[in-house]
């Protein structure tokens, strides 16, 4: 990328139903940054996830959001389309010796948990997943992958620790200490996608050269996670913002999955883009 890009952001949803005020707040905050920057604006669909992602949905997003008047001011970049690319990071972590298969399920890790006097949790409040598969001896590791039993790939957290310096991450001019051994050996390949948010988010960021990552409040653990991945993997380190969440009059956080009203609702309704930004605060 130019030193003279400019800042570049992105705003990246998940196509699993409609976009609401919440988003519109996000892409707005993104779209912000990039203007006082003097770069652009681009967008990622993160449809990975083919269990609930819809087409539709990614139709839809865009349409909403040339609506409101963020059209990506470059290629929109679609995360289903770039499997290889993720398939292709993991080899590397594997070959380097930093990724192990855990044939633990959702299940099995919770009950691990359970029998924990008292089970640690990760910077996103998930229980932290306590190592069991990376006690399994290389034989017996093997013999599993041959019979082709379901696995993820976890990140070896101390082992990969071990192979970068003190690590850091820039939001709004200052540097903050990165502490990604909270999250524990956390999963990179999923077992039913092929490959995690941490791993696409941040591979995908790189791509698209983006400088400036915007996102909400609640993920700002993840920017020492994403920074130990781009330690691990060469890929070049952008700032952080993170924004306040938008909440509803019932103080909870605005969501598709408590029912948020659509965008695309509320200009069926007769909204304008101005209305409509201006309600999302």
């Amino acid at each position: 990328m130019p030193a003279d890009a400019g800042t570049i952001t992105r705003f990246a949803p998940s196509p699993t139903g409609p976009l609401h005020l919440g988003h519109a707040f996000a892409a707005r905050f993104a779209w912000e940054r990039a203007r006082a920057g003097a770069g652009r604006f681009l967008i990622r669909i993160e449809d990975i996830d083919a269990g609930r992602c819809r087409p539709e949905y990614a139709e839809a997003a865009l349409a909403d959001l040339a609506w409101l008047g963020f059209p990506s001011e470059g290629e929109i970049l679609v995360q289903s389309a770039r499997l290889p690319h993720y398939a292709a990071a993991l080899a590397r972590l594997r070959e380097a010796g930093l990724l192990y298969p855990c044939f633990c399920s959702r299940a099995d890790v919770q009950r691990e948990i359970a029998g924990a006097a008292a089970a640690p949790h990760g910077p996103d409040g998930s229980p932290r997943y306590p190592g069991t598969c990376r006690a399994l001896a290389a034989g017996e590791r093997q013999a599993r992958l041959d019979a082709g039993l379901p696995h993820s790939w976890r990140l070896d957290m101390a082992a990969a620790l071990r192979r970068v310096p003190p690590l850091t991450y820039r939001e709004a001019g200052e540097r903050h200490l990165a502490d990604p051994s909270g999250f524990g050996d956390v999963v990179l390949g999923r077992r039913d996608a092929p490959a995690s948010y941490h791993l696409c988010a941040t591979l995908d960021d790189a791509a698209q050269g983006v400088t400036l990552v915007t996102r909400g409040e609640d993920l700002r653990p993840a920017a020492s996670l994403h920074r130990l991945l781009q330690a691990l993997l060469g890929w070049p380190e952008p700032e952080y913002a993170h924004h306040p969440l938008i909440c509803g009059l019932d103080g909870a956080r605005l969501s598709k999955r408590n029912g948020a009203v659509a965008i695309a609702a509320l200009r069926e309704a007769g909204f304008t883009p101005g209305q409509v930004l201006a309600r999302a605060g």
